[in-house]
């Protein structure tokens, strides 16, 4: 099997992309409340199959610095403001402005963690899937990031 070309995976990740998206849309725990990160997860190590990667990498952001509490709060304003009597701005405008911006120029590193990582064996069990997703997420902002500095 070839290796992803946008990730490193050796592995099919739309296909193991699909099967998670299966899982979180059955919205149990452990996946259904880690949609949003695994999504922005996949779609900023997968840049041609997103373009609002800032939004992802804020998502990722909020979500290792202040835990998915924070993230779901961020979404439910955004969904407020996804409306016709909200004056026409984008529902993400300023909701990450205390997060550091989405480096210009891409990945700076390989990634260290992907999507085959966090299906542990392509079925992604339950046990232990919030740590890996959390992983995960540290890995791709590390990735990203000009610094080496964050940690699951």
């Amino acid at each position: 099997m070839t290796s992803c070309s946008d990730c490193g995976a050796a592995a099919n990740c739309a296909e193991l992309f699909d099967r998670l998206l299966a899982l979180d849309h059955a919205r149990e725990e452990p996946w259904g409340p880690l949609h949003s990160i695994v999504v922005a997860c996949y779609f900023l190590q997968h840049p041609a199959a997103e373009a609002d990667a800032s939004t992802q990498w804020g998502f990722l952001q909020v979500y290792l610095r202040d835990g998915l509490a924070a993230v779901h709060a961020r979404q439910a304003t955004a969904r407020r403001r996804n409306s016709h009597r909200h004056s026409g701005r984008s529902p993400h405008d300023g909701l990450f402005a205390d997060v550091p911006q989405l480096p210009a120029n891409g990945p700076a590193r390989p990634f260290t963690m992907t999507i085959a990582d966090v299906s542990a064996g392509g079925d992604f069990p339950a046990e232990g899937h919030t740590e890996r997703v959390r992983a995960w997420a540290a890995a791709t902002v590390a990735a990203w990031s000009n610094d080496n500095a964050r940690t699951p």
